[in-house]
């Protein structure tokens, strides 16, 4: 694949990464956002929120952040390998985070707010795209050797 082209996919992948996190308000619905941003560690329970609607636009949001994370990922990494570690490791996440993220949620009690706030952290940024870039990028340099 050429350069130009390259840098166009990923440099157009990011940018809509930053898009969705600068409209995620109008874009998902959330009110947990609301929540992380006050008092939150003082609140004995969660906001007011439609639980079903909450966890489909939470598994919405992981799966475009995802979708876009492996396109970066498979544009600078572009062996069969990388994707299919790289489909592994997101389903393997997501499987653990939801099941983390819903049973928090339905049986929230306040000590466990730093937990909800993490665990939904990671399922709503494309942190994992931040740890396999120079992952990848260091087991490249590692087999030119």
């Amino acid at each position: 694949m050429k350069l130009l082209l390259k840098i166009s996919i990923v440099s157009a992948a990011i940018f809509c990464l930053i898009a969705i996190r600068y409209w995620q308000e109008q874009l998902f619905y959330d009110p947990l956002l609301h929540f992380f941003e006050g008092e939150y560690l003082q609140a004995i329970s969660l906001p007011e929120l439609d639980a079903l609607k909450l966890h489909i636009h939470v598994i919405l949001r992981f799966w475009l952040n995802a979708a876009l994370s492996i396109l970066i990922l498979v544009v600078l990494f572009p062996k069969k390998e990388i994707f299919r570690i790289t489909l592994l490791l997101y389903g393997c996440l997501f499987l653990l985070l939801i099941i983390a993220f819903v049973t928090i949620i339905g049986m929230y009690d306040a000590q466990w707010s730093m937990l909800l706030f993490y665990v939904r952290r990671f399922l709503i940024q494309p942190i994992l795209l931040l740890v396999l870039v120079p992952a990848f990028y260091y087991q490249k340099l590692l087999s030119k050797t």
